[in-house]
């Protein structure tokens, strides 16, 4: 038993159910497999939903495909405590309080029932975002590993509320004008540069429940902590945070064919939209996209749409239904669609690996969501910030003003048309977009760097395998 545990680890694998943390998930589960890893990857009911109910070919094991590849990666589903038809979009407070309270119980009794069938299993590898994993880890003796998919400065700043609560930057926040200096690996950062839910005024929230249970408290405790990051993008906070806890940065984390996935992992059907930037110049296409979760509001939604139409440039604008509410599917002004018809591609959702990855594309409008950040840089395509929610606000931070790949849709806090149109017409033509392009190709060949063999995040990655398999020894 101990050499079958040890050579070939069984782990449960359970991502956060967002479309967001999905699809690292997904990516990481799979090369972990290639490393000689049986997975039991467990989605919640609501995602195998809607990923069966997008895909083209409908079936209950998305993993099926990747069996047939030689990749040991089981398939389970589980409740998140709310039925599946449920409006997780238009009611997210119900649904983060179920994710608290509810979900902890179905994983308990999955993985006690997974672990009875199947002693092999070793691990439990789960986003940081749960709320669960430490006492679960512990109730079936399993090396806890923590998955976390946004930048270790994201994670090193939820891991010090703290010291900014010592400081009077969060719980509350007085100081909102005095850069912050004093987080271990981290060198400053305005008060405005934190993730949104530590510039709230109210920390009493659902979400900031869940983030002082998993983030400050059950993940420090975790044997290992993965991160969809790079060495070299985040040099002394992860030094720093290496000085805390086993911390291995293994990002980018993508399929070794960039635009081809084994495992379906989207939530909406996606339309091809190949034809349409076949017929456009290189780098002449604005994509616009902001995400899978945040929310912005009419009026911001229309102003970006009329700034676009005064800018005169070609776009791809993946406009996903419920963008405003689950109740306003369609907020764009009246008429836009038909006077941007000869340059204007909107579809409810695509393939953003295929688009971004289109030699047409010039330029992305973004919400500054981490794997977007991630899939621009390996593409070469500069950014126009506009952060909405959580980590995006960080995130830009990062892009703008340490990497120089990117600037602001907004310099204030209202988006303005004019604004836009001036913006989008910069990043795709003139000298602005030329010192863009030269900036990211530089950090670029960064990622591509650290994912070659001998690569930082390679190295990472090996060594994690490696200490993985001596802590499941100790368990023995």
């Amino acid at each position: 038993m101990s050499n079958r545990r040890t050579e070939n680890p069984h782990a449960i694998f359970i991502p956060f159910p967002l479309q967001g943390h999905l699809i690292p998930s997904v990516l990481l589960a799979t090369k972990l497999a290639s490393k000689g890893f049986t997975i039991t990857f467990v989605n919640t009911e609501s995602i195998h939903h809607s990923i069966t109910k997008s895909s083209s070919q409908s079936t209950h094991d998305v993993f099926s495909d990747a069996r047939k590849s030689g990749l040991d990666i089981r398939y389970a589903t589980v409740s998140d405590g709310l039925p599946v038809s449920f409006d997780r979009s238009l009611n997210h407070d119900q649904y983060m309080e179920s994710m608290l309270h509810v979900l902890s119980a179905h994983v308990d009794e999955l993985v006690g029932n997974l672990v009875k069938s199947d002693p092999s299993i070793s691990c439990l590898i789960a986003d940081t975002f749960h709320v669960w994993p430490l006492i679960i880890a512990k109730k079936y003796k399993l090396v806890n590993i923590s998955f976390w998919t946004e930048p270790a400065l994201i994670l090193t700043l939820y891991y010090h509320l703290d010291l900014l609560k010592k400081n009077g930057h969060y719980d509350p926040l007085d100081k909102c004008d005095e850069v912050i200096d004093y987080i271990p690996g981290v060198e400053s950062i305005k008060p405005t540069d934190m993730m949104s839910y530590l510039q709230a005024t109210n920390t009493n929230t659902v979400t900031h429940r869940i983030i002082h249970k998993a983030l400050f408290q059950d993940a420090r405790n975790a044997d290992f902590v993965v991160c969809n990051t790079v060495q070299e993008l985040e040099p002394h906070t992860i030094s720093a945070f290496n000085e805390m806890q086993h911390f291995y940065a293994v990002g980018p984390i993508f399929s070794n064919e960039f635009t081809q996935e084994l495992v379906s992992t989207s939530l909406w059907s996606e339309l091809d939209c190949t034809g349409w930037l076949d017929k456009k110049p290189p780098n002449s296409v604005l994509y616009v996209s902001f995400g899978s979760y945040a929310h912005i509001s009419k009026h911001e939604l229309q102003e970006i749409a009329f700034g676009l139409l005064q800018s005169g440039v070609s776009f791809v604008w993946a406009l996903r239904p419920d963008i405003v509410s689950s109740d306003e599917i369609n907020a764009l002004p009246l008429g836009f669609e038909d006077d941007v018809k000869d340059r204007g591609l909107i579809v409810p959702w695509c393939n953003q690996k295929i688009v971004i990855s289109h030699p047409s594309i010039g330029g992305f409008l973004t919400h500054c969501g981490w794997n977007s950040i991630l899939e621009s840089i390996w593409c070469g395509v500069p950014l126009v910030c506009f952060p909405l929610l959580t980590d995006q606000f960080t995130n830009r931070k990062l892009v703008v003003d340490d990497w120089k790949i990117g600037i602001n849709l907004c310099d204030g806090n209202l988006v303005v048309r004019e604004e836009v149109t001036k913006k989008v017409t910069h990043l795709l033509m003139g000298e602005k977009s030329n010192e863009l392009r030269v900036q990211i190709n530089k950090v670029q060949r960064t990622l591509k760097d650290a994912l070659a063999i001998g690569g930082s995040s390679q190295r990472n990655f090996d060594e994690f395998v490696s200490e993985v398999k001596v802590k499941i020894d100790q368990f023995i």
